[in-house]
């Protein structure tokens, strides 16, 4: 399998599969090409899983200037009350949250409680857009993925599993 090894000072590795397929690596600088290989054939099966998913993902990659002005609104109409009404009942708060044309990602929170969302979940049901509110708002609880954070965001949303594989439909 061919990838892209992109190296720079963080401290984890993690991997990526672009919307074409392709695959990169993102690792420290020192590290092995030993454990990077490592690390790729033990992800094996989830980077064909992902192959697969971007392969068959069936949401337009490009709008025009206005669409994407448009669809930017609707998102910011739909996302701030979700977020207004979960941060509310989870008990946490942000310090603001935008909305950005990222392709590869539907919502991100960074270590300054700043949250962003793509336009592109405009496209999606609101029980898809209610998830990945939730789940942006779980990481302001804990920064990760753990069985902790898995936790509240299922204590939120029970159904949280069947809203993630909207997302997947593409």
């Amino acid at each position: 399998m061919e990838y892209e090894i992109i190296r720079s000072k963080r401290r984890t590795i993690c991997l990526q599969v672009k919307r074409d397929g392709k695959v990169v690596v993102r690792a420290p600088l020192k590290m092995s090409e030993k454990l990077i290989n490592d690390f790729i054939f033990k992800h094996l099966d989830w980077i064909k899983k992902k192959q697969e998913l971007v392969k068959n993902a069936h949401i337009p990659e490009d709008f025009d200037e206005n669409e994407v002005k448009e669809l930017k609104e609707r998102a910011r109409e739909i996302i701030e009350p979700v977020l207004e009404y979960y941060s509310k009942k989870m008990d946490v708060s942000y310090e603001r949250f935008s909305i950005n044309s990222a392709k590869t990602r539907f919502g991100s929170c960074s270590s300054k409680k700043t949250l962003n969302f793509s336009y592109r979940l405009a496209l999606y049901p609101y029980e898809a857009i209610e998830y990945v509110c939730v789940h942006e708002l779980a990481h302001l609880k804990e920064m990760n993925h753990s069985k902790k954070f898995w936790q509240i965001v299922e204590g939120e949303l029970p159904d949280y599993k069947v809203r993630k594989q909207l997302l997947k439909r593409g």
